[in-house]
């Protein structure tokens, strides 16, 4: 689905972005130019941004806490 119309950026080109380690909005705006037209596709973006980070955030915890204790003797 395409997010930025001005920019022509997808959903996917978002996501593929935040994979490789974008973190916010500036960055978003920096690397791949979304909200930096007319602003229309700014709450798409920062919500499959925040979306990402939430899940990211989600996936660290449960890594966390189904860990085992490590015992040394």
């Amino acid at each position: 689905m395409i997010v930025c119309v001005c920019n022509n950026i997808s959903d996917r080109e978002i996501r593929q972005a935040m994979e490789l380690g974008i973190t916010s909005m500036e960055e978003l705006r920096g690397a791949l130019g979304v909200a930096t037209c007319c602003g229309q596709c700014f709450s798409c973006a920062e919500e499959l941004l925040n979306d990402h980070l939430a899940a990211q955030a989600a996936a660290e915890l449960k890594e966390t806490v189904l860990k085992r204790p490590a015992f040394t003797n």
